[in-house]
């Protein structure tokens, strides 16, 4: 089953991408975290996520580098995240080579069946929500949108764009796999109670399901 919490350090966001958070959030059950810092230099990145992949990596986290998939296979991380003007999924997957997951962000529903076509391990799809984490946000796509992607794909979706707390279970019933969360982890003033709490609601709603 994909992981329901998909937690991302940004670091340009409080806490950023601090091993000692990331071990918090491990600590608490998230099993995937990315690795995003559209503003700093390759080698902080590299270290960034190197040092996360060789922390978390043998307690079973999958660490995700955004954007790089070469530095996601020097480093031996998880997987990587493109967008739509990065590299395509299937020339991402031959740099960062087997095994590893590469995920792609969709905004409409024709990047959506497009992402569907390809090798990707799973689809993002956002911002559901208006969200403050990116400088330039694609506009607001909403739950409707969640619900018809998840008519248009097997694929595991993970909903990315300004989720809280307060709004994860309606983001789960609209068909999420999966919910990409930033500043209401590393903002909380107990981000590991935070992450156990969209756990439980993703646990929640899939008994529902079923």
């Amino acid at each position: 089953m994909f992981p329901a919490l998909y937690a991302i350090l940004d670091a340009s966001q409080a806490g950023g991408a601090d091993a000692s958070v990331a071990r918090i959030l491990a600590g608490a059950g998230v099993e995937l975290i990315q690795v995003r810092d559209k503003k700093v230099s390759t080698r902080k990145i590299y270290d960034a996520s190197k040092r996360l992949a060789e922390t978390l990596a043998p307690a079973g986290v999958r660490i995700i580098v955004n954007d790089r998939p070469d530095i996601a296979a020097m480093i031996g991380a998880g997987g990587v995240h493109v967008g739509q003007d990065d590299l395509p999924v299937e020339a991402a997957r031959k740099i960062c080579g087997s095994g590893r997951w590469v995920g792609v962000s969709t905004h409409n529903l024709e990047q959506l069946r497009e992402a569907t076509r390809t090798s990707a391990d799973y689809i993002a799809v956002g911002p559901i929500f208006p969200t403050a984490t990116k400088e330039n946000p694609d506009p607001v796509v909403g739950l409707e949108f969640l619900r018809a992607a998840r008519q248009l794909t097997k694929k595991p979706l993970v909903a990315i764009g300004g989720i809280t707390i307060e709004s994860a279970e309606a983001v789960f019933g609209a068909g999420a796999d999966s919910v990409a969360v930033v500043r209401d982890l590393v903002e909380a003033g107990d981000p590991a109670k935070r992450a156990r709490e969209y756990l439980a609601i993703a646990a929640r709603v899939r008994t529902a399901r079923s």
